[in-house]
């Protein structure tokens, strides 16, 4: 005697409280692992990712300091050196004539005579003592200052490039601009370290207009002209003077 098959129950049980299927809940299938989803990829997803941390080593350095053109100073170190060869060779050669058992030379005897019996007061021994003075400043002086004020010097967009502008190029460069005014009939431009001087004739126009213009078209060539350090700017205009 057999017993029949049981019927299939008219619905299934309800799953236990922590055995919901993944699928349930829009995951993976049964049994593949269900991808964890953090706040980066949230982020990614919604298109705006966190703020990326610049490499220190990548980013744009700082300018590079900007300074004048030292000048080598041929001429005065060459005289210099020569009056200090000349000196020292003939003060060596009459030290070691007198060392032979030869006599002093002429002006060395006085030279020591007249400094071991004239005061200090004495009038030859202040001129000598200023005109030494003098020239030792002249030297530190050389020593301690550019030189070349005439070559202004530009940005530098590479730091293994210097590059430097003429003065009399840039003034040259800004009167052309300036003579591109309409009313302009001539124009003197002084350009120095710090300033440019700009002194023009207009013959037509209103005074207040054209200096307004020229004013705007030099400043724009100064602009240009990519100096390191920009130059203060003044611009004077007046009539040309008649002509008697």
């Amino acid at each position: 005697m057999t017993t029949p098959p049981e019927p299939p129950p008219d619905h299934e049980p309800a799953p236990a409280p922590g055995d919901e299927p993944t699928r349930a809940r829009g995951g993976a299938p049964d049994g593949a692992p269900v991808p964890v989803l953090t706040d980066a990829d949230a982020d990614a997803d919604a298109g705006t990712g966190p703020t990326p941390t610049p490499d220190p080593g990548t980013g744009p350095g700082p300018a590079p300091r900007v300074r004048r053109f030292w000048s080598v100073r041929r001429i005065p170190a060459a005289v210099l050196a020569a009056l200090v060869l000349g000196g020292a060779g003939l003060l060596l050669y009459d030290v070691a004539a007198v060392r032979a058992d030869r006599s002093a030379m002429a002006w060395r005897r006085e030279l020591a005579d007249g400094l071991a019996t004239r005061p200090l007061d004495d009038t030859w021994v202040v001129v000598g003592a200023a005109v030494a003075v003098v020239l030792g400043l002249w030297l530190l002086i050389l020593a301690a200052t550019p030189g070349l004020r005439a070559i202004l010097p530009m940005r530098r967009e590479h730091a293994d490039v210097r590059a430097g502008l003429d003065r009399e190029a840039a003034a040259l460069a800004l009167r052309d601009r300036a003579m591109e005014v309409s009313g302009v009939q001539s124009v003197r431009v002084r350009v120095g370290r710090s300033k440019v001087a700009v002194k023009a004739a207009s013959h037509f126009r209103e005074l207040d207009e054209v200096r307004a213009d020229v004013e705007a078209a030099v400043a724009a060539g100064v602009d240009e002209l990519a100096l390191a350090h920009p130059p203060a700017l003044t611009v004077r205009v007046a009539r040309p003077p008649r002509k008697a």
